[in-house]
């Protein structure tokens, strides 16, 4: 049974890595894929929230599936999602609260985002908890794996620093070198996101 699990697991997190990527298959949590991404740091933390979050509710609404009345699982799969939001919210605001002002509203925005809600509805509604738990964790890797690999170079090349701090030499600035301001506006988040669909599509040879 734990050969099983474990097998799963991997199996879907490949998965929502490549083939069904929650950003870059599915084209979800655009929104906050652009809006959190300017500082690694702050896209770690993001993919992070949103791991837990779609991870923990997968498991919770897969434990009450058989007790939820069909014409109130939206209701009820809302209502648990939005108790998780809030717990993960206040404990960044408790436990890290400068990531947490420039995170602003995007934490909370977690209850709408599409991956969350939709692996609910699609996979925890039917499938055994331990599934939807393997599930939600390899659907929000898979988010936060193109957050941070997009948070990386909007950081390092359009400000020349990683995780806050400066790490191209100042040598490079005084031979002529500019950082790439553009990376650091949203058309520069939505350059670097076509270039993961792009580089994913052109790895897996999917016409």
């Amino acid at each position: 049974m734990g050969m099983l699990s474990k097998s799963f697991t991997y199996k879907a997190i490949s998965e929502a890595l490549w083939q069904s990527n929650p950003i870059s298959k599915q084209i979800l949590g655009i929104c906050s894929a652009l809006a959190v991404t300017v500082q690694l740091r702050t896209a770690l933390v993001m993919g992070i929230a949103l791991t837990l979050v779609v991870a923990f509710s997968n498991l919770i609404i897969s434990l009450l599936r058989n007790h939820i009345p069909r014409n109130i699982r939206i209701i009820v799969e809302v209502a648990v999602i939005a108790t998780l939001v809030i717990l993960a919210d206040e404990f960044l605001r408790a436990f890290m609260y400068d990531i947490s002002k420039q995170l602003s509203v995007f934490v909370g925005l977690i209850i709408t985002n599409c991956i969350v809600m939709g692996r609910a509805e699609t996979f925890a509604m039917s499938n055994s908890p331990g599934r939807s738990f393997a599930d939600g964790l390899a659907n929000g890797i898979g988010y936060g794996a193109i957050l941070c690999g997009v948070a990386f170079f909007r950081e390092l090349l359009g400000s020349g620093k990683l995780f806050g701090y400066p790490v191209i030499p100042e040598s490079f600035y005084q031979a002529g070198y500019h950082n790439m301001g553009l990376l650091l506006l949203a058309p520069g988040a939505f350059i670097m996101i076509g270039l993961f669909v792009w580089l994913e599509h052109a790895l897996l040879k999917d016409k």
